[in-house]
């Protein structure tokens, strides 16, 4: 990785003509006929005619949605900057969920302004910034330099792509400073412009900002439906890719099925949308295993709970239990046969009007009955419901809202979320589980160790759902005859 003459300054907060130099660096400066040749000879590579973004027209309505239940409000939405990793590297930069879904950008120290053009309406700008100054040679001098990290589209391309009037980001926080009136920002992302706004806001009318977006992404447009199958039928083709390797992991370790699942997620889509879990033997007991650092063995199942982003940003979340020999044992298909009807159960309670928590009654109810009837559990079933007896086998909720962030909506109000309605266009998991930790003296000796998930996307359609993860088998007998298949 080059140091040369990378400063340590973030590009946006340097003076106009200085570049701060790297502590030890090799060059002791730029002399000034280096300095003037590098400001000439450059080819003009701005670009014309661009295409507004898939999305364009969606972000515009949802920006218009965000103005009407705001009205007279200055509204301030960053994107984020750069978090440092270590010294002088960073992160891989993601943009805020609120931020790309009302601009369709993803660029770091973007901010979103919605300025209200009186008691009704707001005219929307878009900071971003700028090109890097050739004249005072920050394209090659700052570590944020389009040399060192490639080039941004400039303020009139973001424009035409995004549809929205751009401006230089590194005029905003002065300008927010001095702006008077009612002001709303998303918290949590960029601490320069929450300084620049410190005196104008208040937790409580933020916080209603952030809600207000949450649920606003409750129900998907025809767009972001698209863009989950999408990251779904990538997903479905990352875990063909393991079944195919699976010897290779039983040499190394649950990182190579990491590795591998992750290759997908790069090559046909951003990232993965969460930390894959690769979870084999014992470890599949561990609801969030992302350690990824066990052994691999025949005769164990493996957990594998993953998701690939797209580069919109939408997150699959999809989990199969595999037996990594490709047969299931007795106990195993026992306990994954229960799970699998538990998820029937589940995935057919989905539907318009129906409550949210129905699916996850449905599934509990037939976990709770398995429970009892193997006598782990002392029946009824409803008193074993009633206090929660199965718990500490299930652990978890049975699913979630899923969009751009892996657990969508998550600022929603109780009412509108968990205790609402289900309607069209509502993409949640349904993902009922058992697991027997291997240190559990309360179930016989052969079930401990054993942790089964089976996770699918389903989308609330007009008259039910549709199961969107569907290209990947569910029953027992069919993930053995798809996994003698993948194999050869």
């Amino acid at each position: 990785m080059a140091d040369e003459l990378t400063p340590e300054t973030p590009e946006e907060e340097q003076p106009k003509k200085t570049h701060k130099q790297r502590k030890n660096g090799l060059y002791p400066g730029v002399s000034d006929e280096l300095a003037e040749n590098m400001r000439t000879g450059w080819a003009d590579t701005e670009l014309h005619g661009l295409e507004p973004i898939a999305q364009a027209a969606h972000t515009a309505a949802r920006r218009t949605a965000l103005s009407e239940r705001f009205p007279g409000e200055r509204l301030v939405v960053p994107a984020g900057r750069l978090k440092t990793r270590s010294n002088d590297t960073e992160y891989p930069f993601r943009a805020s969920t609120e931020y790309a879904y009302l601009t369709g950008d993803q660029t770091e120290n973007g901010v979103l302004v919605l300025e209200p053009t009186g008691e009704t309406g707001h005219t929307a700008t878009i900071y971003l910034l700028p090109r890097s100054d050739r004249e005072n040679g920050e394209f090659w001098l700052s570590g944020q330099g389009e040399l060192w990290v490639g080039r941004r589209h400039s303020l009139a391309e973001a424009e035409q792509l995004l549809g929205i009037p751009a401006q230089d980001v590194r005029e905003l926080a002065e300008a927010l400073t001095e702006a008077e009136g009612p002001v709303r920002a998303v918290r949590g992302h960029d601490a320069v412009i929450e300084s620049a706004l410190t005196d104008k806001v208040t937790k409580e009318r933020d916080e209603e900002l952030r809600v207000y977006l949450s649920e606003a992404r409750a129900v998907k447009d025809e767009f972001e439906i698209g863009e989950l199958q999408k990251a779904v039928d990538s997903t479905v083709r990352g875990f063909e890719d393991v079944v195919k390797v699976l010897d290779k992991a039983e040499a190394t370790s649950e990182r190579y099925i990491e590795g591998t699942f992750f290759l997908r997620a790069r090559v046909e889509g951003n990232d993965v949308g969460y930390g894959s879990i690769c979870a084999a033997g014992s470890h599949a007991c561990t609801l969030h295993w992302v350690r990824n650092d066990g052994d691999v063995r025949s005769g164990d199942l493996l957990l594998l709970d993953a998701g690939v982003e797209t580069h919109s940003l939408y997150t699959a979340d999809v989990t199969r239990t595999l037996p990594i020999n490709g047969t299931y044992t007795d106990i195993q298909r026992k306990i994954y046969d229960a799970v699998y009807e538990s998820q029937e159960a589940g995935i057919a309670a989905v539907k318009p009007g129906a409550k949210f928590r129905d699916f996850h009654d449905a599934s509990q109810h037939v976990l709770a009955e398995k429970l009892v009837e193997w006598g782990l559990l002392e029946g009824p079933v409803e008193r074993v419901l009633e206090l929660g007896l199965q718990r500490r086998w299930t652990l978890h909720g049975t699913g979630h809202m899923l969009g751009m962030d892996v657990h969508d909506c998550a600022a929603a109000r109780t009412e509108a979320y968990v205790d609402g309605t289900l309607e069209p266009g509502m993409c949640l998991t349904v993902e009922p589980g058992l697991y027997f930790q291997a240190d559990d003296l309360t179930v016989p000796e052969e079930y401990r160790g054993i942790g089964v998930r089976i996770e699918d996307d389903i989308l609330v359609t007009e008259d039910g759902n549709r199961n969107m993860s569907a290209g990947l088998p569910r029953t027992s007998t069919d993930v053995e005859a798809w996994m003698a298949r993948l194999k050869g």
